[in-house]
């Protein structure tokens, strides 16, 4: 396909700069070279969209739904289409990546509600013949960095309410998984968006650097890893933007010996080997309780394992787990197992010989399950954000909440219990932001907000739902006093807009 930027409703494909290939990580075939926005592109973007934002924040809250409302038509239409270009660029499979652009479209529906998420509160004489309301206005132009293992469903965490809301956006997706980007800009601007109001641009640090350190950009959201995620909201901050920066994982499960196992089991196969693992809410630490019940949960991972199918994204029969992403991120996954034997890790399952008959040439990597994993180990305390799922023995469900805690990543974590007390107990006491009771991957509805705690996120307010709309706003609240009315205002014809 043709590879460029969207700016001010156009693809702007330049000629000469630097490039970078992308790949299909199911067969390593070079699918097209990205072109890399350096900052003067950037630039236009960024005057595309203050250009635009005097129109678009002016019209009026029920107008940009209709346009939200004519797009979630249009990724209905297309979402077939959509999947497949994140499964040819990212690699995970269809049926996956299909379940991913309908997360996003959530997301659409409930922007689709601006005219409520918008509306103010209002008090009648706070003081005599005083009212006081407050106004939820736009923030300006805003800018979103996302990351490529959901190159549909991140930026529709960001752009749709920042657009209900009456701001204009900036897409900075990862320069792995373009495609889809490009897609979801045509699509808005047939679904009637005025030009330069979204915006995409393709790059690297170059184009990251000139939307954090412009000031025209007023706020800006990440989704990436802990240390760049906290670089960006040191920086954004400092230069006086609103930043929303969402960080890495450790995801657990606590498995409680009452637990179903069979449930446990379905679960941390889909949590933990799903999209290759590369999900922030992957889960990569099972912790089951007392030495039974760790046995029986590894021997029937094990035995899981073994029947796992591994492929072409698009393949038909469709496999369970695609490619990792790139050769580059395959080789660091294969990295962390190689580490975790050196550790002394106990390396149950070993995904690292696995080669693809048809696809050669494509970046795969097997399940892998260690046991006998210890707390000090680097392949617990780090994100591996791979097939690789570790099991920390403890002794009790006291024991597990405090390792849990302990972690310095705090985004997702889950229980599986039949106990309604020990369920309790958990979901208070647990210092996690996203919490699941038998529920391997407690990602919330769009009308909720995702987010995690600790070094999981750096800002104060979360994705999405109810944070989002305030993330996208600036909260003005006015208090006004009239004479009153003369006694001959009367009026009889129908109030119009």
């Amino acid at each position: 396909m043709s590879y460029g930027h969207w700016i001010n409703g156009t693809l702007v494909t330049p000629e000469g700069g630097r490039t970078l290939p992308v790949h299909n990580p199911a067969t390593g075939e070079a699918l097209g070279d990205l072109p890399l926005a350096d900052a003067a592109q950037v630039n236009e973007a960024i005057a595309a969209a203050e250009a635009a934002l005097p129109g678009w924040a002016a019209t009026t809250p029920v107008r940009r739904a209709r346009v939200l409302f004519r797009f979630k038509q249009l990724l209905d239409e297309h979402i077939d289409e959509l999947a497949a270009l994140i499964t040819r660029e990212h690699g995970k499979v269809f049926s996956d990546a299909k379940g991913e652009v309908v997360r996003g479209m959530e997301v659409v529906e409930y922007a689709c509600g601006a005219p409520e998420l918008l509306k103010g509160e209002h008090s009648l004489n706070v003081g005599t013949g005083v009212d006081s309301f407050s106004l939820r206005q736009p923030v300006g132009v805003v800018a979103g960095i996302t990351p490529f293992n959901f190159p549909a469903m991140v930026p529709m965490w960001m752009f749709p309410i920042a657009l209900a809301c009456g701001n204009t956006f900036i897409l900075k997706p990862s320069e792995k998984d373009p495609a889809t980007a490009l897609r979801l800009a045509e699509l808005l601007t047939e679904a009637g968006l005025p030009d330069g109001v979204f915006n995409v641009v393709n790059g690297d640090k170059e184009a990251v650097d000139t939307l954090i350190d412009d000031e025209r950009v007023t706020a800006l959201s990440f989704v990436g890893s802990t240390p760049i995620a906290e670089s960006i909201y040191a920086r954004g901050a400092a230069n006086g933007k609103r930043v929303q920066a969402l960080g890495g994982a450790k995801n657990h499960v606590i498995v409680l010996p009452d637990a179903n196992m069979d449930a446990v089991v379905d679960g941390l196969m889909g949590a933990a080997y799903g999209s290759a693992g590369e999900r922030c809410m992957a889960v990569s630490v099972a912790v089951p309780v007392g030495e039974e019940t760790a046995d029986r949960l590894v021997a029937a991972i094990e035995k899981r394992l073994a029947s796992l199918t591994v492929g072409d994204g698009l393949a038909d029969p469709e496999p369970q787990m695609g490619p990792l992403v790139s050769a580059e991120h395959r080789d660091k996954v294969h990295g962390y197992v190689d580490l975790g034997v050196e550790e002394g890790a106990q390396l149950v399952v070993d995904g690292r010989g696995f080669k693809s008959s048809d696809n050669p040439d494509g970046y795969y990597l097997g399940g892998c399950l260690f046991d006998h994993v210890t707390p000090d180990m680097r392949i617990y305390k780090e994100e591996i954000f791979g097939p690789v799922l570790s099991v920390v023995r403890q002794n009790s469900l006291d024991e597990a909440i405090e390792l849990v805690n302990a972690h310095e990543f705090a985004n997702g974590v889950a229980i599986f219990t039949n106990h309604g007390g020990a369920a309790r107990k958990f979901h208070e006491r647990i210092r996690v932001g996203m919490v699941g009771v038998n529920v391997a991957i407690p990602v919330p509805m769009a009308f909720h907000s995702f987010g995690g705690w600790k070094r999981s996120r750096f800002g104060v307010l979360h994705a999405h739902g109810p944070d989002g709309v305030r993330f996208y706003t600036q909260l003005k609240t006015v208090t006004q006093r009239w004479p009153d009315a003369p006694d001959d205002a009367n009026a009889f014809a129908m109030p119009t807009h």
